[in-house]
This record gives C-alpha cells, sequence and structure tokens, in this order.
C-alpha cells in the first residue's frame, strides 16, 4: 500500500473498505449495484476544497454532479471517525466520532488528525485525494 502523504505530484491514497451503512441508498440514487459504488468512487480524484466541522475534516471536490447525493434527512448521533461519506458536491472522511448527516458508503483506518503529526492534518486545501478499496 503506498503511503497516505503526498508530495506535490501525487495524491494522497486512502484505502476504504466499502461497506458503509448507506451504502445500497447509494447506490440506488446512483443507479448502479453496491458493489460499482467503489469502483466508480475509487475511480475519481477528489481535491480538498476547504477545511472545516472538525480539525482534519476536508470538503473533498470531484463528484460530477450526476453522482451528488443528498445529506441524510436524519443526521445520525454519533458516526464512527474513519467513517467515508457523501453530501451533495463533497466527499469527505469523519477525523473523529461525531454526530453526522452525510451517506456512509464506507471506512478507513486512516489517521486525518494527529496532533503529533506535523502537520496535524493530513488533508489541506488544494491536496489533491484518491480513494482506493481494500478488503474487508
Amino acid at each position: 500500500m503506498p503511503p497516505l502523504t503526498a508530495t506535490a505530484a501525487e495524491p494522497v491514497v486512502l484505502p476504504v473498505r466499502y461497506d458503509g451503512a448507506d451504502l445500497a441508498e447509494v447506490a440506488a440514487l446512483w443507479g448502479v449495484a453496491e458493489e460499482e459504488v467503489a469502483r466508480v468512487h475509487s475511480g475519481i480524484e477528489f481535491r480538498v476544497a476547504f477545511c472545516g466541522f472538525a480539525p482534519g475534516f476536508g470538503y473533498l471536490t470531484g463528484l460530477p454532479e450526476r453522482l451528488h447525493v443528498p445529506r441524510r434527512a436524519t443526521p445520525r448521533t454519533a458516526v464512527p471517525a474513519g467513517s467515508v461519506g457523501l453530501a451533495g458536491p463533497y466527499t469527505g472522511v469523519y477525523p473523529r466520532s461525531s454526530p453526522g448527516g452525510w451517506q456512509l458508503i464506507g471506512r478507513t483506518d486512516a489517521v486525518l488528525w494527529d496532533p503529533a503529526r506535523e502537520p496535524a492534518a493530513l488533508l489541506a486545501p488544494g491536496t489533491r485525494v484518491r480513494f482506493e478499496e481494500c478488503g474487508p
């Protein structure tokens, strides 16, 4: 597996298990089989547009408009750290457990925020990001 850090020429690669709680709903919204969500999502290169919501949370752009999905009608009170979600035009990874209303499609073990690391945030505005499907 390639390193999580990136150079100016290389994107950050985040390994993802595409087994999120909302995978079936996203597949239905996209009009594809559940297993196709991983192929489609991991085939897109994203870019961090801005950061916010929580330390280390990047709002990643790059989803074509036809793949935009609405936020959940009822947000969850706790979304586990590492959850990969979609909302509108964005993809994001929850850096820590928190409430959230994004559609969850998978999870990663990547550490998005580590105060002992320099810089603490793995993602910064302008960073290129790719998701790579990994096993269970």
